[in-house]
């Protein structure tokens, strides 16, 4: 199946490259896309674009001084396509994106016909008003800024613990957007969503009931350069201070995932799947200004029931991952589009799923090249689980976006 979209993804270019006579390019500057055209009447675009990231890991066990062991690893983190523009109308706006690196494509399931899952996006936008917009299809959920920004526009190698453990990540559903603006400089954003509740690409569902997320988002001072609350490290050295300030709540109806519409699924005994209405509550916050950016996030979750039970009363030993997570992290950009950075993270998992304390202490560099597109970062992390040490891990990763 991987080779099939691949050999899809070429011979569209390779299409699109014999009919550049039927259209007219309009921008081939690296990192725009690698193909970007208008129809000549303009009723459509697209523009097609790829990113790659290779990612080296080593983890050293910090609670046994005597081992020396070091657990290497070199990945393809993450390889993408992304298709992007507008059809019939620039008020109708679509995005389409498919992963192919390995990390892109697992946990599939009997939910997904046991097959990959390539497709991550695949969602249409139509401002039908003023400010409103509507969305219908698979993309992320309107949920916490830290998984909103996209993977190639973090500050740090990857994501915190904080995203890994709560995030809602995407599903397929509808979503209503709106933007508001108050006097001179105030904006709110208001973002709703209704959602199959299972996580992307399900074929066989809805095994549970709805998801319902709600998002409202407050700048004081105004929008951001270039979108650059939705984009990690002031890479636009905001000249007057931004900040946006975000409230999210969650609701997963009879939920049957660990981690609402993640993780794995609440079997019982005679393969059912338990059902429990999982709650998620976000709060965060970004600020930038003359190369210096802030960034904040709390999650916590909790679950009507958590833990899941047969019809006998028996526990299954599946849990609801419940409790509570904070991420902070601060960076200056130099000059010379060099960053250096610094993040705490902390989980703190209820007794019943656990009861583990979590701290990650992170100490990060970035070199920007060409922005986000074409960067090198690197990252010493160390971990304490209960107050104990765990483990050190260092990361360096290269990105390539055209």
């Amino acid at each position: 199946m991987e080779h099939k979209f691949t050999l899809i993804a070429v011979l569209f270019c390779t299409f699109l490259s014999f009919n550049t006579n039927a259209q007219k390019v309009v921008d081939t500057k690296f990192g725009k896309g690698l193909v970007n055209v208008i129809a000549k009447d303009s009723s459509w675009s697209m523009k097609f674009a790829t990113r790659m990231q290779f990612l080296s890991t080593s983890v050293l066990a910090a609670d046994d001084p005597s081992s020396s062991e070091i657990d290497q690893n070199f990945l393809v983190r993450r390889a993408r396509f992304k298709f992007d523009g507008f059809a019939f109308s620039p008020k109708l706006r679509y995005k389409f994106e498919i992963g192919l690196s390995n990390r892109d494509i697992s946990g599939g399931s009997e939910f997904t016909r046991n097959s990959p899952r390539q497709i991550l996006d695949a969602v249409v936008m139509w401002n039908f008003a003023g400010d409103w917009e509507l969305w219908a299809g698979q993309t992320k959920l309107p949920g916490n800024i830290e998984r909103v920004i996209s993977s190639g526009n973090l500050q740090f190698v990857d994501r915190s613990l904080l995203n890994s453990r709560f995030n809602i990540d995407r599903d397929a559903g509808v979503q209503l957007r709106h933007k508001d603006k108050l006097g001179k400089n105030f904006v709110i954003r208001e973002k709703i969503a209704v959602s199959q509740g299972e996580g992307r690409n399900v074929t066989e569902g809805n095994q549970g009931g709805l998801q319902y997320t709600g998002r409202v988002e407050f700048l004081p001072f105004g929008e951001f350069t270039s979108k650059g609350d939705y984009s990690s490290s002031d890479l636009k050295r905001e000249q007057t201070p931004k900040l946006m300030a975000a409230i999210n709540y969650d609701h997963n109806n009879n939920a049957v995932r660990e981690r609402s519409n993640l993780g794995g699924y609440l079997f019982l005994n005679d393969g059912s799947l338990f059902e429990t209405n999982i709650n998620t509550f976000f709060a965060d916050a970004i600020f930038k200004y003359k190369g210096f950016s802030f960034q904040g996030e709390y999650a916590n979750r909790d679950a009507e029931e958590a833990v899941a039970v047969n019809s006998d009363g028996t526990a299954t030993g599946d849990v609801v991952n419940v409790g509570n997570s904070l991420n902070l992290q601060a960076g200056y950009l130099l000059p010379s589009n060099f960053e250096f950075s610094g993040r705490y993270t902390n989980i703190r998992l209820d007794n019943i799923a656990g009861g583990t304390d979590t701290d990650q202490y992170t100490l990060g560099a970035s070199k920007f090249f060409v922005g986000h597109k074409l960067k090198l970062q690197t990252d010493l992390s160390y971990t304490t689980i209960d107050g104990s040490a765990d483990n050190w891990m260092y990361r360096l990763q290269l990105d390539v976006h055209f």
